[in-house]
């Protein structure tokens, strides 16, 4: 199967059956997504007139004895946000726990890690009523640092080459399926190479090697951000002014699906050299991510049990 076969296979995935795994994953999440979203809405702006006062006038607020974090409100906020913030473990126990591990696919997984990861510092927040002093602000700050470092490993983890089965491809298969990219850019007719150059102006492995880790992981991030603006200019090469308006100036698809079949490769070709040429730094990175996102994890697990073991023994639920 060619890559531009691969390609629209993998579109036409989207409109899978509803029994298909990966149709039924979408919805999960969309569902999720919005019941995270409906519910951060809602507490908003049931408590704006609250949260916006300063700490001092709070208690003189109609509202004050439940959104307070010992409140009817804010004690139920605290107890979701610890509930979600439990289920990001399941990302890291599914790896050693088998039987979990053969329950759908990881990067279904990973996103709701994600989701979650984004959803339990807004509740928790909420909870605290912005107020972040003794040991509960200590483990907020460190909630705070373990949300951070995850959107930061997240980029990284999308920057190791995986295929659509998400089995991790190894250096051998990358290179194969780009010298095929090749042969059947080198057979289309829309673009000359002139025009798709600027896409593939990357540096070598040899050169990312010689960098500093800090200088690759920046260009990394550059090539990155530089790439929809390069790709956007190649519709815009072949659209016309209508075109161009319904498609943001070229930066979302049209509706020519032999350009977008072209696009698409040249897109795909420039994702797998830079990922080629920076594998080395990212794996290095990746491993050093490691180290510091788990112990804040498991720091803020021990202070928010404190927390809890603490608040229950005041009476407070």
């Amino acid at each position: 199967m060619t890559p531009s076969q691969t390609l629209l296979q993998s579109t036409a995935s989207i409109a899978t059956p509803i029994h298909d795994s990966e149709y039924r994953h979408r919805l999960r999440l969309r569902l999720s997504i919005a019941s995270a979203i409906i519910v951060i809405l809602l507490t908003a702006f049931y408590g704006f007139d609250y949260y916006r006062l300063d700490l001092r006038d709070r208690s003189y607020h109609p509202k004050h004895f439940d959104l307070r974090p010992t409140g009817r409100v804010g004690l139920r906020l605290g107890m979701l946000g610890a509930i979600l913030f439990c289920g990001l473990f399941l990302y890291p126990i599914r790896k050693r726990w088998n039987w979990l591990g053969r329950i759908g696919m990881t990067r279904h997984w990973l996103d709701f890690h994600v989701l979650l990861g984004i959803t339990a510092p807004i509740i928790v927040t909420f909870h605290s009523s912005l107020k972040f002093r003794g040991l509960a602000g200590m483990a907020y700050w460190i909630m705070v640092v373990v949300a951070l470092s995850g959107f930061v490993g997240r980029y990284f983890y999308a920057q190791l080459p995986r295929s659509l089965n998400a089995a991790e491809l190894s250096l051998k298969e990358m290179q194969d399926f780009s010298q095929t990219l090749w042969q059947e850019l080198e057979g289309q007719k829309l673009f000359a190479w002139l025009q798709m150059a600027p896409l593939f102006k990357l540096p070598t492995r040899e050169q990312v090697e010689k960098m500093s880790l800090g200088l690759a992981l920046m260009r990394m991030a550059l090539l990155d951000l530089r790439r929809p603006f390069l790709v956007s200019a190649l519709r815009r090469r072949a659209l016309n002014t209508k075109e161009l308006l319904f498609s943001l100036g070229g930066f979302l698809p049209s509706q020519d699906p032999k350009l977008e079949g072209v696009i698409e490769m040249a897109r795909k070709q420039a994702w797998i050299m830079a990922k080629v040429s920076f594998l080395s730094k990212t794996h290095q990175v990746f491993h050093l991510w490691h180290v510091v996102h788990r112990p804040f994890s498991y720091s803020f697990a021990v202070l928010m049990l404190v927390h809890i073991v603490v608040a229950m023994m005041m009476g407070y639920f």
